[in-house]
């Protein structure tokens, strides 16, 4: 052994899975997620507080929402090359300070602008954490080990899907809506400390330097495309601010991959696209990220909007999905059926779940619960079975010393389908309500407000059930089609390795 892989043997567990005290790194690496989780699943419950106290139009509240999502889909891959070269723990201590900051900015701002700053602030933060999280346990974790491992992370972040609305709607019921963002701060206290007393260092020291010109294209490509689905329905599909944004968008993204390409330490290296594992895991992540944030964007406002729940009430009413989550990852079954069935049949079994959770939720919840439970139970048996297989199967594609990328790509893959569901689904939600009610209000609260009748309202009302039930469905073919594609390309890349491995 060399002296270089003497230093590097004293940073990081050799092999992975050899370190300890790894089941209770786990624990504080959980904890950190959870502070990214819980801000992004109480902040959808705060939707119609925020349009009424800060008089947010839906396009505030979807960038409220989607700046946090495209400032840390920008900066995911740069802060896991940061990750890997500088420590992972340096960068987790860093990303929880820069959270807990942002979070105490957001809850003092009165305007949706400074809350919309806030938000895109929070999200260089998120992105540290996000990355090093998922590398870390990737460094510490086995072969063996780390499907289980990977599964728990999800059910972590599974949790915060149904503890954020709950807290939320608690703080709603007694604080303004700052307090929502407040929350976060000694849960960032805290992590820090764990994260400084108990996780290892981790990293490679012939790592590759940042690719800061990379992160700023990747960054405007992406807010060019999703500004354009925002303001496509109230510009216009042809208009020229949107077709501009949308041009700036596309082209800038086309000169990130030929940078990406031509540089010799690019975050994203491109030719791991020509892995068909790597490309159907990352299919089928962006699609299942999609569906699972824009109907939790869509639903919320359906049970306080439409059903007529208050915060509190409609927080407790999403905690389905969440459980049957968290209740099938701490079984394991996910771990369980992933060798027996294979990659891509799970895989392929999740998302066909979620597709059918989201189409049972559009046809069958929309004047009462009962069919809304009934698809967040079927979503959520979907969501445990493919979120830990797409992880694994992109981290096993990605060099062990490029963990921190790894995780980059997964949580880029995440934010942007979070970002892109919430866009997509809530422009599809804008147009047909438009077309539906041809006021000029830009919310639904506002259209009430404008109504002159009890008729009129339940007229409107309709209207934006009748958008929402459009958007769930589009939202399941594409999750549908995702995952198919998904299995489809794992199948064959293990069918191309299987003969390579027999020829050896």
């Amino acid at each position: 052994m060399t002296t270089t892989q003497n230093a590097e043997s004293t940073k990081q567990p050799s092999p992975p899975g050899s370190h300890p005290q790894r089941w209770l790194i786990l624990g504080v690496i959980c904890l950190a997620q959870l502070t990214v989780l819980l801000d992004n699943t109480v902040l959808n419950v705060a939707i119609p507080s925020l349009t009424k106290e800060l008089h947010a139009t839906t396009s505030d509240i979807q960038w409220v929402i989607s700046a946090y999502s495209l400032v840390q889909s920008g900066l995911l891959l740069t802060a896991g090359s940061a990750a890997d070269r500088y420590g992972r723990k340096k960068m987790l201590a860093a990303g929880l300070v820069l959270f807990g900051v942002g979070s105490l900015v957001a809850g003092l701002a009165d305007s949706t602008g400074q809350l919309i700053a806030a938000r895109a602030g929070m999200g260089v933060g998120g992105a540290l954490l996000m990355t090093t999280t998922l590398a870390v346990i990737v460094q510490v974790f086995d072969d063996s080990e780390r499907v289980k491992a990977i599964g728990l992370w999800a059910t972590v972040g599974s949790l915060g899907f149904a503890v954020g609305p709950l807290l939320g709607g608690v703080m709603l019921d007694h604080f303004w809506w700052g307090s929502i963002f407040l929350i976060n701060i000694p849960v960032a206290v805290i992590g820090v400390v764990a994260v400084l007393a108990l996780v290892p260092e981790s990293k490679n020291p012939r790592g590759e330097r940042p690719d800061l010109l990379g992160a700023v294209l990747s960054t405007i490509g992406m807010t060019g495309v999703v500004y354009a689905i925002i303001s496509g329905p109230d510009d216009g599909w042809t208009s020229a601010t949107t077709l501009t944004s949308a041009a700036i968008g596309v082209v800038v993204m086309a000169a990130f991959v030929t940078w990406e390409l031509r540089i010799p330490y690019p975050m994203l290296d491109m030719h791991f696209f020509r892995n068909q594992k790597f490309t159907g895991a990352v299919a089928g992540a962006i699609l299942v990220a999609f569906g699972m944030a824009g109907s939790l964007f869509l639903l919320t406002q359906h049970l306080q909007f439409v059903l007529g729940y208050g915060p509190l009430d409609a927080g407790l009413r999403t905690a389905p999905l969440a459980l049957t989550v968290v209740a099938l990852n701490l079984t394991g079954i996910g771990a369980r059926l992933l060798p027996k069935l294979g990659t891509p049949l799970t895989i392929a079994s999740g998302m066909t779940c979620l597709a059918a959770g989201l189409a049972a939720i559009a046809l069958l919840g929309g004047d009462s619960y009962g069919g809304l439970l009934a698809g967040l139970i079927i979503m959520g048996a979907g969501i445990a079975l493919a979120m830990p297989a797409m992880a694994n199967a992109i981290m096993s594609a990605i060099p062990p010393e490029k963990a921190g990328v790894g995780a980059g790509v997964n949580g880029t893959l995440a934010e942007f389908g979070n970002g892109l569901g919430v866009a997509v689904l809530g422009a599809v939600l804008n147009a047909r309500f438009a077309a539906l009610v041809p006021v000029s209000a830009a919310s639904l609260p506002a259209a009430l407000a404008a109504a002159d009748s009890a008729g009129e309202r339940a007229r409107i009302s309709d209207a934006f059930s009748s958008g929402l039930e459009t958007s769930q469905l589009v939202g399941a073919v594409a999750v549908l089609i995702g995952g198919l594609l998904a299995a489809a390309l794992l199948r064959r890349a293990e069918r191309a390795d299987s003969p390579a491995v027999a020829s050896t």
